[in-house]
């Protein structure tokens, strides 16, 4: 585990996912069999490792990834670095005959990213990209409307995504500086477009086009030592997509926004029979029937309670951490060859989109994304 020094490495996939597998006493597999992870901690500071490592009952930890590479005992390699050293560590573990989980973005460009998809194709490696959003119980309840018919034909769908991330002069920020810088993989385009991209083409249909524009509205932040530095890269970015079938999405991403909404993200899709409202975990739904009828007067206070005429989707099951859940299925996938679809290839689809929407911006005009050839 290649990168679990940082923030998302740490929290999402040592802690709440591969350490809580442990946990639980490994992951069950059928037939009586449990897989039981085994991770080794790579990292480039040894004091940040040593502490984990103690976290976590003294897992083994290294700062040398090729001398981890080489060990055979370790058969996956999983990368959540900073995305510009991302290419060159997947490309060493794919030489290296490991099976590869990464992050996302999987590189700064297209062909970078199918190269490694290439790559891994011919080595005969099994391979994933982090999808985690599409296992949100938010998400798998829009998903699970779609699927019953609920919204009849969807015609747009709207996203807003993002929080005040502080500057970190008097309040530290609660985001690592690189994000903000260009040279080192950062912006809110190259990452959040990513994720829209297969939240769209899987939950609501292909994206076919796209018409952005970013922006860096603070220009200055503060670094983890205290220092001041330049924000090269974007920190918000207003999207536009065409999907498969006419349906129009928009989404908003911004690292410095306040939020006045349910949660972090939400997404509202709107039907002909009907419309929901989804954040990380509810959902809130409004059919045909129940749709009130507003009329325009700003000259007297609104007779209707907007929010009050939604119906919050009822938990008809357990949701577990969504990263987590993906984890279990390529470690499934590795290990008892059960289907696994999110891989390099996807993850190639994601930097394709956000490189269309940072060419957009450069040209300001739409830009089609056609499909990718494998």
């Amino acid at each position: 585990m290649n990168g679990v020094t940082g923030r998302m490495g740490l929290n999402q996939h040592l802690r709440r996912s591969i350490y809580a597998m442990i946990e639980q006493g490994g992951l069950q597999l059928g037939d009586g069999e449990r897989l039981m992870p085994r991770p080794l901690l790579v990292g480039r500071n040894s004091q940040k490792l040593e502490a984990i490592s103690r976290e976590f009952g003294g897992l083994p930890y290294s700062t040398n990834l090729d001398e981890a590479l080489g060990d055979a005992q370790y058969t996956v390699y999983f990368d959540a670095q900073t995305t510009n050293r991302r290419v060159e560590a997947v490309r060493a573990a794919i030489e290296a005959g490991k099976h590869v989980y990464c992050e996302k973005p999987v590189a700064e460009t297209t062909d970078s990213a199918l190269e490694l998809y290439r790559l891994a194709a011919r080595a005969r490696v099994k391979h994933g990209v982090v999808q985690d959003k599409l296992w949100l119980p938010g998400l798998l309840k829009l998903k699970t409307l779609r699927e019953l018919g609920f919204f009849g034909r969807i015609l747009s769908v709207r996203g807003e995504f993002g929080y005040w991330v502080f500057e970190g002069d008097t309040i530290p920020g609660q985001r690592p500086s690189w994000n903000y810088r260009k040279e080192e993989g950062g912006g809110v385009i190259l990452d959040m477009l990513c994720h829209w991209r297969y939240v769209l083409d899987n939950v609501f249909g292909e994206v076919k086009a796209v018409s952005c524009r970013g922006a860096t509205h603070i220009p200055e932040r503060w670094d983890e030592s205290g220092k001041a530095y330049r924000a090269t890269a974007d920190d918000a970015a207003y999207a536009t997509f065409e999907l498969e079938g006419g349906v129009i999405a928009h989404f908003n991403s911004s690292w410095a926004a306040r939020v006045r909404r349910d949660d972090l993200l939400t997404i509202q899709v709107d039907g002909t029979k009907g419309s929901a409202v989804a954040g990380l975990r509810d959902c809130w739904i409004q059919p045909y029937a129940a749709t009130p009828r507003p009329v325009w007067n700003p000259d007297v206070p609104p007779e209707i309670d907007y929010r009050d005429t939604w119906q919050r989707v009822p938990e008809q099951t357990v949701f577990d951490n969504a990263f987590k859940k993906q984890w279990e299925l390529f470690l499934r996938h590795v290990t008892a060859d059960e289907p696994f679809r999110w891989d390099l290839f996807e993850g190639a689809k994601g930097v394709q989109l956000a490189e269309a929407g940072l060419e957009s911006w450069a040209k300001r005009r739409w830009v089609d994304v056609p499909p990718l050839a494998r």
